[in-house]
């Protein structure tokens, strides 16, 4: 039974959003009151999808979840969750390599914000390998993706790369 007062952000690029990631907002929407999907805009990255693309796809596969909203946001990610009132910032690890960077990010949110918590679920072992980089990879190149990202994914990526 989730937390009906706790508001955890779990936030990302999500481009494009794999099943890892949905994996991830599956358990975080059973532990907390209410997950919020902030979709990131780094202008230092390149993306395959705009991000209304992207907001569109999580809202999409996230449908059946009540307690799960899809937002946008830029700037400082703690600055995001005091603004919407989360207490928690939900983080996916899939090995050892994420910790690393996971770590370091956390350790600098505690730092500027000590009332929000970082908290890290594991990602399925079926899905352990699944990175959005890969998924991009594989894809850009005429690779069958469909086993790592859910199907309105798929579609947004297809139309994509078929336009591009």
């Amino acid at each position: 039974m989730p937390s009906s007062e706790l508001i955890a952000v779990y936030a990302g690029s999500f481009d494009p959003c794999t099943l890892g990631h949905l994996h991830v907002i599956r358990r975080g929407a059973m532990l907390f009151g209410k997950v919020i999907l902030a979709v990131g805009n780094n202008p230092s990255k390149r993306y395959l999808l705009p991000t209304e693309d992207r907001v569109g796809v999580l809202q999409r596969v996230t449908a059946d979840f009540p307690n799960v909203e899809v937002d946008r946001f830029d700037g400082l990610l703690v600055d995001y969750c005091r603004r919407v009132g989360a207490r928690v910032i939900l983080r996916g690890l899939r090995a050892s390599t994420d910790f690393d960077f996971e770590f370091q990010v956390g350790l600098a949110n505690q730092d500027m914000a000590p009332d929000i918590q970082t908290v890290f679920l594991l990602t399925d072992p079926a899905h352990i390998f699944i990175s959005s980089s890969l998924v991009k990879e594989i894809a850009s190149n005429g690779g069958d993706v469909s086993r790592y990202v859910p199907t309105p994914a798929l579609e947004a990526m297809h139309a994509r790369l078929q336009g591009a």
